[in-house]
């Protein structure tokens, strides 16, 4: 399960980019040959990106490839190391669970009672803001796996 959520997950991300790079060539060329920018091509290239950003921090989350200051762990003996490791797994699954998808459902809610819409794209705000819970599941259930298959230490 996890090797595919991995993989589509990066697919996904990859789809992303390449839309977000024919959107940004399609602005560039409609801003300098034909002298007006298409009015929707940076407010989509916006949205992409914050979509590429929060679900890539998810992604980046669950590779294990997110910064990390090592600076305590080398100086602690193999059964603390796997003590911290879990705090601090413990500690991102209740910053994810209270923060991203808790308030990202709030903010979804708010926007959609509201009824917002993007100005150029007249697409529901809620479809931004979905990015915000979902990376939040996904994070949480990365370091949930964690618990149950541990890195290994040195």
């Amino acid at each position: 399960m996890r090797k595919r959520i991995d993989y589509y997950l990066g697919m996904f991300l990859v789809l992303l980019l390449a839309i977000m790079t024919m959107d940004v060539l399609w602005g560039v060329f409609t801003r300098y040959a034909l002298g007006n920018q298409a009015s929707w091509s940076e407010e989509l290239a916006r949205f992409l990106l914050i979509w590429i950003g929060i679900l890539g921090a998810a992604y980046a989350s669950g590779q294990n490839m997110h910064l990390a200051i090592d600076l305590l762990s080398p100086k602690l003996q193999v059964k603390s190391q796997r003590r911290l490791a879990s705090l601090i797994r413990s500690l991102i699954i209740l910053f994810a669970f209270g923060v991203l998808i808790i308030g990202g459902f709030r903010l979804i809610y708010v926007t959609h009672v509201l009824g917002q819409k993007s100005p150029a794209l007249q697409i529901p705000m809620t479809i931004v803001y979905a990015a915000i819970p979902i990376a939040g599941l996904l994070v949480v259930y990365y370091k949930i796996h964690e618990f149950f298959h541990p890195i290994q230490t040195s």
